[in-house]
């Protein structure tokens, strides 16, 4: 089973490449999106990555409050989206 992590505080220059290849320091990453503005196509900010379950622990311990691209990013478990 795998699990999404929501990755916050992200520069707005990440890549999804970039997002892999730091997650992938900690464990296997089964895959990364950035969120983009749908009119812009900018970054907002924010993206998810997704690992196996028995790796969720060990990444959040390890990349929450951890520098990316010299800003201090947010690792946690993504909450499903609320009903509009």
């Amino acid at each position: 089973m795998a699990k999404t992590l929501y990755v916050g505080n992200l520069p707005w220059s990440t890549t999804e490449e970039e997002l892999t290849a730091a997650f992938s320091q900690v464990a296997p990453v089964l895959s990364s999106r950035i969120i983009t503005d749908k009119f812009t196509g900018r970054s907002r900010g924010f993206g998810f990555v997704e690992v196996n379950d028995e790796d969720v622990g060990k990444v959040i311990t390890a990349l929450n409050g951890s520098e990316l691209g010299g800003r201090t990013i947010v690792v946690n478990e993504a909450r499903p989206r609320p009903e509009r």
